[in-house]
């Protein structure tokens, strides 16, 4: 389950569009996961509002979508380059990672949505496969 040079040109070409609409992608993507997915809503209960717009859902989109920009560019060793939030999410957040794989389900939906003319089948691929091995090298800590 690797990335070829071809699928991670892929995956950096669609993120580098997607960095252009990054609020709208992250808002989309973060809003299927809390409304279809609602057992994700633990994580977040001490939120006074969940609301979509509310200034903590706000505010944790960008820092999710900030993150997978951020890796896309370390997309070569994903593993060192989500070692903090590795250890953050399995030592402090808690969190248990098939929500990692539910919210990558809805970014590939949300992605596939609003660049239906980029996400070709080669870039589903690749956009797929490099969520997955996000979702394993966010897992990497839990033990």
């Amino acid at each position: 389950m690797s990335l070829s040079a071809k699928g991670q040109g892929n995956c950096q070409g669609l993120f580098g569009k997607v960095a252009g609409r990054t609020e709208d992608v992250a808002n989309e993507a973060l809003s299927r996961t809390l409304l279809v997915y609602t057992q994700t809503k633990r994580y977040f209960s001490h939120w006074k509002d969940l609301s979509l717009g509310s200034a903590p859902v706000r505010k944790h989109r960008g820092t999710v979508m900030g993150g997978v920009l951020d890796v896309i560019g370390k997309i070569d060793d994903l593993n060192a380059g989500l070692l903090t939030l590795s250890e953050l999410h399995a030592f402090m957040l808690r969190v248990d990672p098939v929500y990692f794989k539910i919210f990558n389900h809805n970014m590939l939906v949300t992605l596939a949505m609003m660049f239906p003319d980029d996400f070709t089948p080669e870039v589903h691929v690749a956009t797929d496969t490099f969520l997955a091995q996000l979702a394993l090298a966010l897992s990497e800590k839990y033990g």
